[in-house]
């Protein structure tokens, strides 16, 4: 991967605060910002929490940086190969919406470019490098994205 995951949406939302700071834009109304935004940042921390949870009992590494042990295919893992960096993106979203800034909003768009060129599609082309043919099994039978 060419950059640890939660850095770079950790910047993307440093930057984006930073410019909606500096020019104030709204994506909605303040009470719909907050229930929307809310409700992403609800589900972004359950999916995480539960494609943590099954990585964790699955006994593989959770951090990206670190080699996988296993080819996890239960919990989340049944519906999509990156339940991890879907919760993130949630939670970013959730974010930007409690926020209620467009630039927050638009900060996204290159932190999604870089995750799946820098990182998934590196990532997926390690796991079949590791796992053979029970990996491109997986990726056949299961979507990259939720």
């Amino acid at each position: 991967m060419i950059v640890f995951p939660p850095l770079l949406y950790l910047v993307a939302l440093a930057a984006g605060g930073l410019a909606h700071w500096l020019s104030p834009r709204p994506i909605v109304a303040p009470l719909a910002g907050h229930w929307v935004g809310g409700v992403l940042l609800a589900l972004g921390v359950a999916l995480g929490w539960w494609a943590r949870r099954t990585m964790k009992a699955a006994g593989t590494n959770i951090d990206p940086r670190r080699p996988s042990t296993a080819l996890v295919r239960t919990g989340p893992f049944r519906f999509g190969r990156n339940p991890l960096y879907v919760a993130v993106t949630a939670i970013y979203l959730g974010l930007a919406f409690l926020i209620n800034g467009v630039c927050v909003l638009l900060t996204l768009v290159p932190v999604l470019v870089v995750m799946h060129y820098g990182v998934v599609r590196r990532e997926e082309r390690y796991l079949e490098s590791k796992f053979g043919a029970a990996y491109r099994e997986y990726r056949a039978s299961v979507r990259r994205w939720l």
